[in-house]
């Protein structure tokens, strides 16, 4: 029972971990990466944040060329890379050269 408990608490510490703290990658490497479909935000006001966050970020990226920092998670870990967000579709961000992250997989962005 104490090494159930000692894991469980070790898994609660790392995820806290992972996301305080993200893995910096560059922008090229985000297409290798591999998305699975579940949604990474556990409501909808976090889903209408973001929505606000991409907005905005779409706006500063177009207008005045601002580059911001995008926390999302692949199959993997938590991943943040620094890059100007050029446009958003349903589903998808785009960034320069053709580079998409799943709207579905982001957790935060920082302007």
């Amino acid at each position: 029972m104490n090494y159930e408990r000692g894991l469980i608490i070790k898994t609660q510490l790392s995820m806290t971990t992972n996301h305080a703290k993200p893995k910096l990658i560059e922008k090229e490497k985000v297409e290798m990466l591999n998305f699975p479909e579940k949604e990474v935000l556990a409501t909808e006001e976090d889903i209408s944040r973001r929505k606000n966050e991409m907005e905005r970020a779409v706006l500063l990226g177009n207008n005045h060329k601002h580059k911001v920092k995008i926390v999302f998670e692949d199959d993997d870990c938590i991943k943040e890379i620094e890059t100007t967000i050029w446009g958003f579709t349903q589903k998808w961000i785009l960034l320069k050269k053709g580079v998409v992250i799943p709207i579905h997989r982001i957790h935060e962005i920082k302007s």
